[in-house]
């Protein structure tokens, strides 16, 4: 390890030169064994670390996330996969590893923006999680260490040009962090906030249990938010991200935002998508984005005379907006976390359409009663963290 790192160029190919170093003098915690990182693939990677480590150390279980451009697309732990996951989720006969099960539930919820991902492990890349990294378009991975098998078969990705790089996992910044945005230096402490149990202790509703699993998944909601771009909410299902809703300025566009990702998720789920018969030897975008076109509105895009050949070998039939709500509505026991509070109660119907029966969020609105008598009309439980997970 070195003190610095020249990069390519910065955000843009024209923002040159670029670089990253630590100021105090001290070595780089990271090590590039494979590939060229640019400024935006370790933006990803070191928050990514963050966030999975921060999950391992809350749950105690093995975790991945899949970033892109500075947010999750998708984050997990390592809990087993029921058939169904299997199949949506691709993942062939890969024998899987908790830490692979972590990673194929962090790519698989949202697939489409998980395209070109940049992955983070909490634990040892292992061959089985190469093995599903290997089929995937992906810009690279950062973990604590490699298997010398998932090494070789990450060094062989991208002709040879797969990023993969090696954190300490024993490294801790410092608690002061500092940064330029128009040559005027900010500084502020950086964000040791520990997200646990202890968080969901006020409970504002009158239905006031929330299972373990429910505990768990406020808790991995919570982390995730805390290295997504605000304004965000994510719903969370048997400890896995569905949903995610970025960098929007209004906070029920990311209840909606997220809400329609989950519902996607869940749509996947269905026998009638499951049962999709696609031509031999399509690729794998060609055929997420099929499914993601024929479970929208947009499905005559896949469906038309001259184009639904293309995709599949016998035509499916509409998936009709009315047996899209009848599975829909199967979904249930979803948590949803956010990182501001909810201002209107408009949030919660949302949120309930997906699903949803356990809610996080810091409350402090003005509105915060009818946010309050939104939860209690469908007996959710929700608890106010008293904390705000702004991210920028």
């Amino acid at each position: 390890m070195s003190n610095e790192m020249q990069l390519k160029y910065g955000c843009n190919p024209n923002q040159k030169p670029s670089r990253v170093y630590m100021a105090d003098g001290s070595e780089l915690p990271i090590e590039v064994l494979c590939g060229r990182p640019g400024y935006i693939n370790l933006l990803d990677a070191l928050n990514g670390w963050q966030l999975v480590k921060e999950l391992k150390e809350a749950t105690g279980l093995p975790a991945a996330t899949s970033f892109k451009h500075v947010s999750p697309a998708g984050a997990a732990v390592g809990l087993p996969l029921s058939d169904t996951l299997k199949q949506i989720y691709f993942t062939g006969d890969v024998e899987l590893t908790p830490m692979a099960c972590a990673y194929a539930r962090a790519r698989g919820a949202d697939r489409m923006s998980s395209f070109g991902d940049f992955i983070s492990l909490s634990d040892e890349c292992d061959k089985a999680t190469a093995q599903l990294i290997a089929k995937e378009v992906s810009d690279g991975i950062i973990a604590p260490s490699y298997s010398a098998e998932a090494l070789e078969i990450l060094k062989a990705k991208k002709k040879g040009n797969y990023c993969v790089i090696q954190i300490d996992p024993n490294y801790v910044p410092a608690e002061l962090e500092s940064k330029q945005v128009f040559g005027i230096t900010f500084e502020q402490g950086h964000n040791f906030l520990d997200i646990n149990n202890s968080c969901l202790e006020n409970i504002v509703t009158k239905n006031k249990t929330l299972s373990e699993d429910d505990k768990r998944n406020l808790v991995i909601s919570l982390i995730v938010l805390k290295y997504t771009q605000s304004n965000s909410v994510c719903y969370v299902k048997d400890g896995q991200a569905i949903g995610i809703g970025a960098g929007q300025q209004s906070r029920v566009h990311c209840t909606r935002l997220a809400g329609q990702k989950a519902d996607n998720w869940w749509l996947r789920q269905c026998p009638k998508v499951l049962e999709l018969d696609f031509v031999d030897g399509i690729k794998r975008a060609d055929r997420d984005n099929a499914i993601d076109v024929y479970i929208g509105d947009e499905y005559m895009d896949v469906l038309a005379e001259g184009k639904w050949q293309n995709i599949f070998k016998t035509k499916p039939s509409v998936f009709t907006k009315e047996e899209k709500l009848a599975w829909i509505e199967k979904n249930t026991n979803v948590a949803i976390g956010s990182d501001a509070f909810f201002p209107f109660g408009d949030n919660i119907e949302r949120a309930k359409k997906s699903g949803v029966t356990v809610i996080a969020q810091p409350g402090g609105s003005v509105r915060d009663d009818n946010v309050i008598a939104a939860c209690d009309s469908y007996n959710m439980v929700m608890a106010f963290t008293g904390i705000r997970l702004f991210h920028h």
